[in-house]
């Protein structure tokens, strides 16, 4: 990978390289666009096989940040970090001192918080050496703390607005709705089904989380492999990435895809596909915004209320994204890619024209 190369094909603002030999600190900090604001991304922890695949996954989340907190209606750029190391075996103290102090080296203009392979604890520990992160823990309520809850909540939401663009009516009474994987943010979101009266088909490779969604919610449960052709209305992937593919979609009964995965789309390709079947698909980025919406809540000091307000905005988004894909006859991919990119080229051209206006004013002096 020429890293310069791909940073200026997605252009790149910054690539960090952050090392210190005592704590065994090895970590990437990628600022995608900061057009709209500060750069907030999660940080990950994870066993990279090289020092090139960890700046890819850097670079590629943190362009994804960009779009998520755009179509968001945040006012925050799009940036994510990578610790190399095992997070069941390689955290210390120090590590997560260290990586602070760069995070506050930026000055704000990258705002760090939790991610695969890092907890609330480990961003205590950051934040003994910066402000710039969130997801604390605090007993005052200025924290959000754990974000699966109001994720699940705009999902919930999200498929609402799915089920209005598919059938005329966002009730999911009645609705046959098929969930892939039963984790934290997926049983909560089950549980928000089932008080809407929708029939649930679950499942798992955790025999037990299958186990307690049926339980709790008098789910059906399948096997993994059969989740994808049972009979339902809504297709809702919440565990892996890329379970939009040639062998799934060939199966998929579902007039709605609309769930809590991220990059469910193996290739763009099968964006284009879903667009041609008529299934309302709900882009992954826009719908599971919710835990990012709640971080950036306590920006400003947390609200629960305001948060979970903003959270609740996911449903007009989606609206939005799904008349661009009607008028446009585009997938809903390509659609939410077109009104996040709107909203940071207005205001990149607002800029511009004022800085301007500031020159001619300083001209004439």
């Amino acid at each position: 990978m020429e890293i310069l190369t791909y940073m200026e094909e997605y252009d790149y603002e910054q690539l960090v390289v952050c090392q210190d030999k005592n704590s065994g600190l090895k970590a990437f900090i990628a600022i995608h666009d900061t057009t709209l604001g500060p750069a907030l991304g999660g940080l990950r922890m994870w066993t990279y096989n090289s020092e090139s695949e960890a700046i890819e996954d850097a670079l590629r989340l943190a362009r994804g940040m960009t779009y998520k907190n755009a179509a968001a209606g945040l006012n925050l750029g799009g940036g994510k970090a990578v610790i190399m190391g095992d997070p069941k075996k390689d955290k210390n103290p120090e590590l997560f001192r260290a990586f602070g102090r760069y995070v506050q080296s930026l000055n704000g203009r990258y705002i760090t918080a939790e991610d695969v392979g890092t907890k609330v604890e480990d961003m205590d520990l950051i934040h003994m050496e910066t402000d710039f992160v969130t997801g604390i823990s605090a007993a005052d309520g200025s924290s959000g703390g754990d974000p699966s809850p109001v994720t699940a909540y705009g999902i919930y939401k999200g498929i609402k607005a799915s089920a209005k663009e598919a059938f005329g009516d966002d009730s999911l009474e009645g609705k046959t709705i098929a969930v892939q994987g039963v984790g934290n943010v997926a049983f909560t979101l089950c549980s928000h089904l089932h008080k809407e009266g929708a029939k649930l088909i679950v499942t798992d490779i955790n025999k037990e989380a299958v186990n307690r969604a049926v339980e709790a919610f008098g789910a059906r449960a399948v096997d993994p492999d059969d989740i994808y052709s049972v009979d339902c209305d809504i297709y809702s992937p919440c565990a892996l990435g890329a379970t939009l593919n040639d062998e799934t979609l060939s199966v998929l009964k579902a007039k709605v895809i609309a769930g809590s995965a991220n990059n469910q789309l193996k290739t763009a390709k099968h964006g284009d596909i879903i667009h041609e079947k008529g299934i309302v698909y709900a882009p992954d980025y826009v719908i599971n915004s919710g835990g990012v919406i709640n971080v950036a809540d306590e920006l400003v000091g947390y609200n629960q209320d305001r948060a979970m307000k903003k959270v609740e905005e996911i449903y007009d988004i989606l609206l939005n994204v799904f008349e661009i894909s009607r008028k446009e006859n585009i997938p809903t991919a390509i659609a939410a890619d077109r009104m996040a990119e709107e909203r940071i080229r207005s205001m990149k051209e607002s800029r511009n024209q004022f800085l301007l206006n500031e020159h001619h004013i300083l001209s004439r002096r």
